[in-house]
């Protein structure tokens, strides 16, 4: 309840979820039946980086504005969408952005003025609804969606700040699956030491969910605790062609974001088989 996402928004850990996430939106539009997107830890939908909480920590200026210029082509799509929208897009306004007439957005928010923020941001739009809800009770409330759509990308996104968070993300996926097995499940988590993401990962192949894949980002080695030295998206069930176009991606984002610290760059894991 204390995070508040203004201070970090387009970070490289936020590049490298939306890049992502817009990708995989791309990829589900290609088929032409309605789908449902689920935001479950959704924030105020946008954010100011020229306002004091962004410059404060001046974590954009090393992210999301070394992109802005003549993006790479794997990031051409994303930073397009980022230019067009203005503020700088969270990932429910990005979703928004992309959905066609008959797809639906469903975004929870626990904090009361970020929740009281994303009701303004999409006031009278019929195709979102906003919930001041617990993101983990909206999994099992909400999927399969009550209107019935057939196809379903969620995306959990928490601030890894309590407890046992990676370890409520695996169950959290877990449910989903099991709500709707054939989903789009996609997990942003953080890396600062290994540990913690090997357990999760393990925690993960043994709770029989298959067809996982992870796409990591490391800007440094992932040594110091104390650091977002990278981050990653693990999705279960990718759309055809991810492990093609997640490596361009990584790259892309590498190669703008990086400073060649040792122990820099990325990789596409295999967590479990299909």
């Amino acid at each position: 309840m204390n995070y508040r996402h203004a201070f970090h928004a387009g970070n490289h850990g936020d590049c490298l979820k939306h890049a992502m996430l817009v990708w995989l939106l791309a990829a589900l539009h290609r088929k032409p039946g309605g789908l449902f997107v689920l935001d479950t830890h959704a924030g105020t939908g946008r954010y100011d980086l020229d306002a004091t909480p962004a410059t404060r920590t001046g974590e954009a200026a090393r992210g999301i504005f070394r992109l802005l210029d003549t993006p790479p082509i794997a990031l051409a799509a994303y930073v397009a969408l980022v230019h067009q929208l203005g503020l700088y897009p969270g990932s429910p306004w990005l979703i928004r952005a992309t959905l066609r007439p008959h797809d639906r957005l469903a975004c929870c928010e626990l904090h009361p003025d970020d929740a009281a923020a994303l009701r303004r941001l999409f006031a009278r739009d019929p195709q979102v609804a906003v919930h001041h809800r617990d993101g983990w009770e909206a999994l099992g409330a909400l999927l399969p969606p009550p209107s019935g759509e057939k196809r379903a990308l969620v995306l959990i996104d928490p601030p890894y700040e309590a407890e046992g968070e990676f370890d409520r993300v695996a169950a959290g996926l877990d449910l989903a699956h099991r709500r709707m097995p054939g989903a789009v499940l996609a997990a942003w988590y953080p890396i600062k030491h290994r540990a913690p993401v090997r357990a999760f990962h393990t925690a993960l192949r043994e709770s029989g969910l298959r067809d996982i894949v992870a796409a990591e980002l490391f800007l440094r080695a992932p040594l110091d605790p104390t650091r977002l030295n990278g981050s990653g998206l693990v999705v279960v069930n990718p759309p055809f062609g991810f492990a093609q176009a997640a490596p361009a991606i990584l790259e892309a984002l590498l190669g703008r974001l990086g400073t060649g610290e040792p122990g820099a760059g990325f990789d596409l894991l295999t967590i479990a088989d299909e």
